[in-house]
């Protein structure tokens, strides 16, 4: 592994959505990180083989069952040896299983304990279940996203699960740890996916503060409201973005769209936007896709084709970034960020559940006839 985390040692409980992609994250910045995978893989592992699980990669693999004694002394062994830990579990569980902070922290006192929720440790929702669209629904960023008349529209999963949840925590770890490596103490992380889509969401609620954006959706110039901040379909029934806000971008729309800017309605006047945005589609809807990417190529007017998960790694902006790679014959964004010195080497493929058991057991100095037992005894796989 290489990376500026190389030598840094991430034990993973596993679980699914934002704690793995914390977990890859820091994976991808060189950190060893050991997955403590169930006996019995989790049921939503059928839906995605090893190979095609990016969010799970760079990291190894070892079955414990965390329901007997020796499987939690096991994970706590690990622990000792172990800068930073993530677990995925509601409010209490890891605590029934005794493998809570203050034991980990006993056995290793500058470990960083990492603790990824929906709904936070504490609150009167923090041992309810819960999904991206519920944590979004509550932070007001779900109310405010959708078209105008219509109903509020799920962003996938991305500004709970993944923006709000994965990147926080994975933010938070590294807080935690470049605290720990000045004073040689550890803490805990609290890090809840309402709290990240709410931070997500916060420039929303300094504009509404200032009276420059009303909660009726699809009217504001961010949430499709204004014709220079839109998604048009072109001839050929494919879309293309434009995002020309300030006026010299404004400017090279129009031209570029055969308009004169002193014949248009001033462009911050929201009344004429819904007429604008009538002009504008019609306009788009003469030509296809890449007709107008020829015509924009050389106009600084904020545009871009929508592309596919399909198309947008051959787009010759990411060809030349090299923003993408094959692992294992499988297509997948490649690490980010990218450092000067310390940079990230090619991710490897997610390990199948408790492939590399007898390899972090060795590590621990467990023999052969003793993984032998642990295993016969069901406390390892």
């Amino acid at each position: 592994m290489s990376g500026p985390l190389c030598g840094i040692r991430v034990i993973e409980l596993a679980g699914i959505g934002p704690a793995p992609m914390a977990a890859m994250m820091l994976g991808d910045m060189g950190a060893d990180v050991v997955r403590v995978d169930r006996l019995r893989p989790n049921p939503m592992d059928q839906f995605v083989a090893a190979k095609f699980a990016v969010n799970s990669r760079n990291c190894r693999s070892i079955g414990v069952d965390l329901q007997k004694a020796a499987g939690v002394e096991l994970v706590l062994r690990l622990v000792e040896n172990a800068d930073a830990l993530i677990e995925p579990f509601r409010p209490g569980v890891v605590e029934r299983l005794g493998l809570g902070p203050s034991v980990c922290l006993a056995r290793n006192p500058k470990l960083v304990y990492g603790r990824m929720t929906g709904w936070g440790q504490e609150g009167p929702l923090a041992h309810k279940a819960g999904h991206d669209i519920n944590y979004i629904a509550l932070t007001g960023a779900l109310h405010a996203i959708g078209r105008a008349n219509d109903k509020p529209l799920p962003p996938l999963n991305l500004v709970g699960d993944f923006g709000g949840g994965g990147m926080l925590l994975a933010y938070g770890m590294l807080c935690g740890l470049l605290e720990a490596s000045r004073s040689g103490s550890g803490q805990v992380v609290d890090a809840a996916m309402v709290d990240g889509a709410a931070a997500l969401f916060g420039l929303i609620f300094g504009m509404q503060a200032g009276g420059a954006w009303n909660e009726q959706r699809g009217t504001n110039m961010l949430d499709s409201g204004a014709h220079f901040y839109e998604v048009y379909e072109t001839r050929d029934r494919q879309y293309v973005a434009v995002g020309a806000i300030e006026p010299q971008f404004y400017t090279a729309l129009v031209a570029s769209l055969g308009l004169k800017s002193e014949e248009l309605p001033a462009q911050m006047d929201s009344s004429t936007w819904p007429a604008m945005k009538q002009r504008f589609a019609a306009i788009f809807a003469s030509k296809t896709r890449q007709e107008w990417e020829s015509i924009m190529a050389d106009s600084d007017c904020c545009f871009s084709p929508v592309l596919s998960a399909a198309e947008a790694p051959y787009h010759p902006h990411a060809q030349a970034r090299g923003a993408y790679l094959a692992v294992d014959g499988v297509l997948q964004p490649a690490p980010a960020p990218r450092f000067s010195r310390t940079q990230a080497g090619a991710p490897r493929t997610a390990p199948r559940h408790g492939e590399h058991t007898d390899e972090l057991l060795g590590a621990l100095g467990i023999g052969h006839a003793e993984t032998q037992s642990l295993r016969e005894a069901g406390v390892v796989s």
